[in-house]
């Protein structure tokens, strides 16, 4: 068990430095910071001075190498338009984030898991068609033209919603209806492939031909088996919140994380992007890590090679 962990700690160790080298790299490359903070009509003397004040006269492997050991020290970076902290910038950000991606993230598992089980139980019926194409409806479209079009509804035509801001509760309805929808119709995909595949597992036949009524069947035998596909997904949004958040929240003008980022790279503010990406990865990686250790309670068998190995 002790070596699972430890195989699973330095992987989770190498993303985040490949995640982290990859911006780094790609950021310096994609344009000059000093340029287009400064602007173009700032005289040479000053975009030169600008230039060392932050390093970027350096060589990019030494930039790189006084950047990571900063990280390893906990020294994010320093905002080079604000001049403040940038994981206090992106701190400041997040309870605007988790207004959105929490409720959203709740409203996928509550839409999601029970259609799917649902249709998988009246499988071929006209239900299971109908919440299928649903869901195919719901994880093909982008999210953007789905916001588009409950903005182009609710907030346009019938003017019960307001389309941007943060300043009420109801300014944060169609930003969460629009990270839901998606995140739903894929859940209800998987949960339905998941439960019809258990269901035809011979055990499942034998739990019925003891006499079990049918509802204890689904939720002690079927259910359980078919939620570990289920946690991959969840686990999988969960990484993914941070960055579903960047197009929902620049196209309803919400101030987190999201927005942050994208204000961010148009500004080449070097020290919050790479503070935000650092960030996502992170939660990927934490998110796996709960997903591998849900498998060993989910099914005894994954947690018994763990134990043996």
């Amino acid at each position: 068990m002790l070596r699972f962990f430890l195989i699973r700690a330095f992987r989770a160790f190498m993303t985040i430095v490949l995640v982290v080298t990859f911006a780094f790299v790609v950021l310096r490359m994609s344009g000059d910071p000093a340029l287009i903070i400064m602007g173009p009509e700032a005289p040479p003397e000053a975009i030169v001075a600008f230039r060392k004040a932050w390093g970027l006269d350096q060589p990019i492997w030494i930039q790189y190498l006084s950047y990571f050991t900063a990280i390893m020290g906990g020294d994010l970076g320093i905002s080079m338009r604000d001049g403040q902290s940038a994981i206090s910038l992106v701190l400041d950000r997040i309870p605007a984030t988790l207004q959105l991606t929490v409720p959203a993230l709740i409203l996928k598992l509550a839409i999601g898991i029970p259609a799917g089980v649902y249709a998988a139980l009246h499988r071929d019926s006209a239900a299971d068609r109908g919440v299928m194409a649903g869901a195919v409806v719901g994880f093909t479209m982008p999210s953007f033209v789905f916001g588009l079009i409950l903005v182009l509804v609710f907030s346009v035509t019938w003017g019960v919603l307001p389309s941007g801001g943060q300043d009420t509760w109801m300014h944060a309805i169609l930003p969460i209806a629009t990270m839901s929808i998606g995140g739903a119709g894929i859940l209800a995909r998987f949960s339905r492939s998941a439960m019809i595949e258990i269901l035809g597992q011979p055990y499942m036949r034998t739990a019925s031909a003891k006499g079990l009524p049918w509802r204890r069947v689904i939720w002690e035998h079927a259910f359980p088996n078919a939620a570990i596909p289920i946690v991959t997904i969840t686990g999988f949004m969960v990484g993914t919140l941070i960055a579903g958040a960047v197009v929902v929240e620049s196209l309803f003008s919400w101030p987190g994380i999201g927005r942050l980022l994208v204000v961010s790279v148009a500004n080449r503010d070097l020290a919050v992007v790479q503070c935000i990406l650092l960030m996502v990865a992170a939660t990927m990686v934490i998110s796996n890590f709960v997903v591998d250790i849900l498998y060993g309670y989910l099914d005894p068998r994954l947690r018994n090679n763990q134990a043996r190995h």
